[in-house]
């Protein structure tokens, strides 16, 4: 009797184990990383050869934690939605870009991917009214449509497209101040050849997965994955091949 109870019990756990990777094996996390279509050098639009350091470190993340996925390019506002509503599993933020650094409880968060500063830019000849976070106050602040602010009820928003817009909203004298990650802001004034100036950091952080809760049990793989990629210095490589180049 106890021989039958006992092979009645390694059987249901063998069954267990079985039917409990082959669910793992299935999961397929739909996600996003873009920002807008200028998010230079964290994702690169139409760029196969170079997309972007999250668009080429997600995967490796992913599949060394052999979670199943699939890329989605929305833009951040429908981003946002589609996560609340589950029609996306994921993203990649910075709790720096939330009130107190609290991302919604509907969330959990990896371990930090890579460092992320978010400026104030201006021209040049403004650099020195801008230096303290608190000159935002009140005032019309240039923003990127759909993107997190942590502080966007202590300014007026003046959203553009793009963090390319932003340099020549600056340029044309529509806004005197805006908010920018220091690379897209580097890329794009080199690029157009437009001088700007950093002022105060408007957010300094770490840039980590955003995964809706019910995923929540994968969280260690994705952690374990992020971890090993970072101390093979895999990630920094990817980091270093889009920024070496950027310095300011």
């Amino acid at each position: 009797m106890h021989l039958f109870k006992f092979s009645l019990l390694f059987n249901f756990a063998i069954f267990y184990c079985l039917f409990s990777n082959s669910s793992l094996a299935e999961t397929v996390l739909n996600y996003n990383v873009n920002g807008s279509n200028s998010w230079y050098p964290y994702s690169i639009a139409n760029n196969l050869q170079e997309p972007g350091i999250l668009s080429e470190s997600i995967p490796k993340i992913l599949a060394m934690a052999k979670i199943k996925s699939k890329v989605n390019n929305f833009p951040p506002k429908r981003t946002n939605q589609a996560l609340k509503n589950g029609d996306l599993d994921f993203d990649v933020v910075s709790p720096s870009w939330f009130a107190g650094e609290e991302i919604n409880p509907q969330f959990v968060q990896s371990i930090p991917i890579m460092p992320i500063v978010e400026n104030i830019i201006v021209l040049p000849e403004n650099a020195a009214k801008w230096q303290s976070l608190s000159a935002i106050k009140g005032q019309p602040i240039g923003t990127v449509f759909g993107y997190l602010y942590k502080d966007d009820a202590d300014f007026v928003r003046v959203d553009f497209k793009s963090e390319r817009e932003l340099i020549l909203a600056l340029q044309k004298g529509r806004i005197e101040a805006a908010i920018s990650g220091d690379y897209p802001a580097r890329y794009w004034a080199k690029k157009l050849d437009l001088p700007i100036s950093l002022a105060a950091i408007h957010s300094s952080g770490d840039l980590v997965i955003r995964l809706r809760k019910e995923h929540s049990h994968l969280l260690p793989s994705i952690n374990s994955a992020i971890q090993t990629l970072k101390q093979s210095v895999e990630i920094q490589r990817v980091i270093d091949k889009y920024t070496q180049n950027m310095a300011p």
